[in-house]
């Protein structure tokens, strides 16, 4: 069995839609070396990666060739995939008209280069992506330098005023995304404020660090960082309106421009997540109904438009927002009917969530299960969450897991089992 870097090569071919790999081989099928298409097929076909079977069964492939041919596989794959999505992702679009300008530039072709940038900027802007804006007119600048008009000047200045705008914007953008990740470690770690102590210390930290904006004249990916920023901050401290109000102007940005929504999918998604888990806190049932199949249409869009990313967190999202749905309506015994009908799937999908969704699933599914009053199970998922290895993760959590372990023990008669319940409560609470 190789180990376990040798596999890289088999779970990026596993990982390939049906659609990428017809794509690939169509690529591969017109070179002369066929070993490549060949290889391909092979870890295609297995379910587990065992390199020895893949060199015994294939004359061709010599070993001291081998890791050779796998490199240059995997890099074939990957050219291929950014091909595929050339059409589809914008800033692989944007990435490769900036590389064609190098490569007009290197010829001395100015103009032609000038051409390719501009497309480049103007999909650039149009997409709100500050970084590749940035990259192009680092270009523009070069280009404008082997160019010779009256024009020039005028030409520089825009360039430099354009340079200097999203410098600021980007600035901005670090500052809110700092903060907002400074805020979430703490939120992980010890989950929402239990006390005035720590509301003094989060707020500080919070208004200390906080740069003075004008939100009118922001940019639509500085609105996001900036309402990321704020829903991230009132959440901690249990200002769900607040969160709300914020989460509510970050969906509208989307529901006004279709364009974005689908440019920019994944921070349509977590704007919506956002939005439900607001509406859950402050229980707007009719509201987050409604918000929750705007969610779930999502599923109906192109599947050309997601990515694994983007598809694990939909589903994850769409699957966390169900929960909550039957927890609002208190419709529990339905809820364990879902758990069981998706029971044969759901280790696969708990696998591939973080450690901290992982944790929130885990403790959500033991709440249905005691909602239900079936201990037995909640018991079960409740040990999920205290067993896990991520106990400093989200203190809160561990700690009303072990608090309804205590009650679901009582519930089941288990006396013998009470007084120790109650003393590692007790150590874990104080």
């Amino acid at each position: 069995m190789a180990n376990k870097r040798s596999a890289t090569l088999w779970m990026l071919i596993k990982s390939l839609t049906r659609s990428e790999k017809r794509y690939f081989k169509l690529s591969v099928a017109s070179s002369d070396d066929k070993k490549y298409l060949r290889l391909f097929e092979l870890l295609d076909e297995q379910k587990d990666f065992d390199e020895d079977k893949v060199l015994a069964s294939e004359p061709l492939f010599k070993p001291s060739q081998f890791s050779n041919l796998k490199a240059h596989l995997y890099t074939k794959i990957l050219k291929s995939l950014r091909d595929f999505s050339l059409s589809t992702i914008p800033g692989i679009q944007i990435r490769e008209w900036i590389d064609e300008a190098q490569v007009l530039f290197n010829k001395s072709l100015y103009q032609q280069s000038e051409q390719r940038l501009n497309k480049a900027f103007s999909l650039a802007s149009e997409t709100d992506n500050l970084e590749l804006q940035l990259e192009v007119l680092k270009w523009k600048k070069k280009v404008v330098t082997h160019t010779v008009g009256w024009e020039n000047k005028g030409h520089v200045d825009e360039i430099i005023e354009n340079v200097q705008t999203v410098n600021h914007q980007i600035n901005n953008i670090n500052r809110f995304s700092n903060l907002q990740s400074q805020l979430q470690s703490l939120y992980q770690q010890n989950g929402y404020i239990r006390n005035e102590k720590e509301f003094r210390k989060i707020k500080e930290i919070f208004h200390t660090n906080l740069p003075l904006v004008n939100e009118e004249a922001m940019t639509i990916t500085e609105r996001i960082y900036f309402y990321h920023l704020h829903i991230g901050y009132n959440f901690f401290i249990q200002d769900f309106q607040s969160g709300h109000d914020y989460a509510k102007k970050w969906v509208k940005l989307f529901r006004e421009n279709k364009a974005l929504a689908r440019a920019q999918l994944e921070l349509y998604i977590t704007g919506l997540n956002y939005f439900l888990i607001a509406q859950y806190k402050l229980f707007m049932y009719d509201d987050f109904q409604d918000t929750k199949r705007e969610l779930r249409a999502l599923n109906k869009l192109p599947k050309s438009v997601y990515d694994d990313n983007i598809r694990l967190k939909l589903l994850k999202y769409t699957f966390v927002h169900e929960f909550n749905s039957l927890f609002l309506s208190g419709d529990f015994d339905r809820g364990v009917e879902l758990i069981e009908r998706l029971s044969s799937g759901l280790q696969g999908f708990i696998h591939q969530l973080d450690a901290h969704s992982r944790v929130i699933l885990f403790y959500k599914t033991a709440c249905l299960y005691f909602g239900n009053g079936n201990f037995k199970k909640s018991i079960f998922w409740l040990n999920q969450v205290i067993d896990s290895k991520e106990v400093d993760l989200r203190e809160d959590i561990h700690g009303f897991a072990r608090i309804m372990l205590l009650i679901s023990n009582y519930e089941l008669d288990h006396i013998e089992l009470i007084q120790y319940y109650v003393r590692s409560t007790y150590r874990f609470l104080f």
